[in-house]
Parts: C-alpha cells; structure tokens; sequence
C-alpha cells in the first residue's frame, strides 16, 4: 500500500514477524514490528545494514512472559523500575497507517495500567523522522512517570553527545548542567572521550563492563557514528520542569552487545485517562568522515547537520 507518492509503507514479514512494516521515503527506512511492540526493529539509509542492534535469538518469537531486549528502539517509562519499567511488550499491537505516517499501539498493560504508542512520521524526501511517543495512563488513579525513548545501536560504533553552551571563569560562575553517574560508571574505562564541548563512548564487543553516564542539555542530541554512517536524534528539554535521574534529559549505556541512546521527558503527574508525550527527531547521514576526535573536528562534522 502507498502512503503518498513519496512514502512508502507496506506490510512484510520481518525477521519471523510476519505483521511488520516497513516506511520508507527512498532515502530512509524504517521498520516497526506489529507482533510485538510498540518497537521499531530497523532503521537504516534505504538498503542499506541496520544501524540498529538486533538480538538473533529473540526475533520472529512473541509471547513471552519475561521483558525481551530484542533491540531496535523502544518506549519505557522512568523512573526506573522492574515492575513498571521493565514491563513485558511481548504481544501483537494495533498498526494505523494514516497520511505519510505510522501509529503503533500495544494493549493496555495489565501490570501496569498504561499504553504505550509509537507515533512515526516521516518526511517526504530526505533522511528525517519524526517519532512521537505516547503514554496513557488507564488506571483510576493518578501516577507520577517520565517518558523514556530508548534507541538500541548496532555495536562497533561510537555515540557523541554535547554538553551546552561553555563559557570561561570567572565570567560564569554557576553551574550549567548536571553530569550524572551510576554506581557502576568508570570515567577510567577507555571507551569515554571528554572533550570541551562533547562527550563521545565507544561500543565495544570485546570488553564486557557495562557503563552509563547522564546529562542534562536544553538541546538534547545524540549521534551514533557506525562505519561512514550517521544517526542523529533530538529533542527540546525544558529547564523549568525536573527530570529524572537527578536531572537527566540524556542518557547512554553500552556493554559488550550494543549501546543506547537515550532520551527523557520531564516527570508528570498523569491524570486518569490522560496521557505524556515525548518527541524525538532523527536524520540519518551517509559518507561521514572525521579526521580526529577533537573539539575543531566534532564542530566542523555536527554543526550543520544539528542546524546550528
């Protein structure tokens, strides 16, 4: 079926998931799985390889009474708890296609109370997304959550984030913005790079210990460099509202089998029936090439592409 003359979304089977769809501009292309979800298991620059991680062992299965990882890019709820966060997405979702776009609903939550929905638009030329995520909260009562959207990297590249506008002492003597740890973060482990304006984290298949950092930037961005390929997500943060995790609207982790993107919303009090939404923006580039790890040559790749 034909969403418009330049978007394209037709039903496939994926990996084993045989009510899955693929949206694709010719330049970009997306896949999200109706079997399970709401989750988008590929994206990649038309036929090209997945710049998202796939876990082999779990794709095509469904039904499952435990959370799967399985990978690609997925809709959480912070803060983070097993029995909330970490809720099963195992069963088939509601698939709408409308206009040039794509809406993914799972059923409500049984442990829970909440639905989840994965909202993708895409742009009629050029490698750009808009994806919207949405949680509703279906329970009689009030509950306290944060929108998180986890995006899952395939492993042996490198993720870059930016920390905002520098300044000099002792023209700027109060804080910026929190750089938030975890117990198990070692800024010793060779896979962290601090520069002045960035921060980068290689994935590493050969070193098991896994590693988190968190920040906090009015323009949130991430960008995951995998070969000559680029993905960029972003998203606006709010400094009036809190955030999670002692203030986090960024978050990566890595470990020896992917590494994650990750951004949060502010923390809302959801009203019975209503819902949180969370919008992220994506592009993907081909052909990048970086000279050095270095402040001059982050600036000269990511400037234009972040419309700076």
């Amino acid at each position: 079926m034909t969403a418009s003359a330049a978007v394209r979304i037709e039903k496939i089977n994926y990996q084993g998931w045989p009510n899955s769809y693929r949206i694709s501009n010719g330049e970009i292309e997306l896949v999200v799985t109706g079997d399970v979800g709401p989750r988008i298991i590929r994206c990649a620059l038309a036929g090209g390889p997945n710049l998202f991680k796939e876990f082999a062992g779990q794709l095509g299965k469904s039904g499952e009474k435990e959370f799967q990882l399985r990978g690609g890019h997925r809709i959480w709820v912070a803060p983070e708890r097993l029995e909330t966060t970490w809720a099963p997405d195992n069963v088939p979702v509601k698939i709408e296609i409308k206009g040039d776009g794509l809406e993914a609903t799972e059923p409500v939550e049984p442990a829970t109370g909440l639905q989840k929905q994965i909202i993708v638009k895409m742009s009629g030329s050029g490698p750009r997304v808009e994806v919207l995520h949405r949680v509703k909260n279906t329970t009689p009562w009030t509950i306290e959550l944060a929108p998180w959207a986890l995006t899952m990297m395939a492993p042996g590249g490198t993720a870059i984030t930016g920390f905002p506008p520098r300044g000099k002492h002792p023209d700027v003597l109060l804080p910026t913005n929190p750089l938030v740890m975890w117990a198990y973060t070692d800024l010793s482990d060779r896979r962290w790079q601090f520069f002045a304006r960035y921060l980068t984290l290689k994935q590493d298949p050969q070193v098991a210990a896994p590693q988190k950092i968190g920040l906090f930037n009015p323009r949130t961005w991430a960008a995951y460099l995998l070969g000559s390929d680029l993905f960029i997500k972003e998203m606006t943060a709010d400094p009036s509202r809190t955030y999670p995790d002692f203030g986090c609207s960024f978050e990566t982790f890595t470990n020896a089998d992917f590494l994650e993107l990750e951004t949060l919303g502010p923390i809302a009090k959801v009203e019975p029936g209503a819902a949180v939404e969370h919008t992220e923006r994506w592009s993907l580039h081909k052909n990048v090439r970086l000279a050095a790890w270095s402040d001059a040559e982050l600036d000269r790749l990511l400037s234009p592409l972040l419309g700076r």
